[in-house]
């Protein structure tokens, strides 16, 4: 090889090319730093917009989460106020139904109030009809004097069996169509008749009602003929002879 030839140039590796940016920066800022002018009153350019620009994009952020709070507590508000009002409304449907329910109730009782009142009314109204068998008398003596007796009781006209039967025995016999046409009731026009030989005055005088104005009728003879003794005497039961 001839002795001043050139030998090539060793290739530049990559860590190289690193090394000679970096020192390529640093002489850029050390021309830069020496320009710099030493008055205090350095501007640095682009700076203070981008701390106003950071400044206001906080200030922004701020009130955007700001605004987003505020207008969640008003939808929180707003939410419970509907909730409040729901409740209300609920609270007095309940209640509504709760009187309404109570109405119906005493509708009902007083229902049922009036319709008792109204059956114990009927009830005192209708009379009370009592079942009373009829008592049947026999068609002879005994059933005509126990029938008079009955009569006389319900009319206060004292009288016992035997004294009844004991003065009809002694004045007709038994004979309910006895007529005498030979005393002195029968010269005057005025027979006796009956069971008892009862005189027509007396008869009507002392007839008892509810009784036949028939005199010669058993039953009308005899409860005539012991209302007079009764009023005379006493009591047939003290008639023992011709009265």
């Amino acid at each position: 090889m001839p002795k001043h030839a050139h030998s090539p140039s060793p290739a530049l590796t990559k860590h190289h090319k690193v090394a000679l940016a970096g020192v390529a920066a640093l002489g850029a800022a050390a021309i830069a730093f020496s320009a710099v002018p030493s008055s205090a009153e350095t501007i640095v350019t682009g700076a203070p917009q981008t701390a106003a620009n950071v400044a206001y994009g906080t200030q922004q952020i701020k009130d955007v989460k700001g605004t987003v709070t505020d207008q969640l507590a008003l939808q929180n508000v707003k939410v419970e106020a509907i909730a409040a009002k729901q409740a209300v409304a609920t609270a007095s449907l309940a209640h509504v139904a709760h009187v309404q329910h109570v109405a119906v109730q005493a509708k009902q009782q007083a229902a049922q109030v009036r319709a008792a009142a109204q059956a114990a009314n009927r009830s005192a109204e209708r009379p009370q009809i009592q079942q009373v068998a009829a008592t049947t008398y026999a068609n002879n003596l005994d059933g005509w004097i126990r029938q008079a007796l009955d009569i006389m009781k319900a009319k206060g006209i004292p009288g016992s069996y035997n004294g009844l039967h004991r003065n009809i025995m002694r004045e007709s016999s038994g004979n309910p169509m006895a007529i005498n046409n030979w005393d002195i009731n029968a010269i005057n026009g005025i027979p006796s008749k009956g069971l008892l030989q009862v005189i027509p005055p007396t008869f009507s005088a002392y007839h008892v009602s509810g009784t036949s104005w028939n005199i010669y009728n058993p039953v009308a003879n005899i409860t005539a003929a012991a209302n007079y003794a009764a009023h005379r005497y006493g009591s047939i039961d003290n008639v023992n002879s011709a009265y």
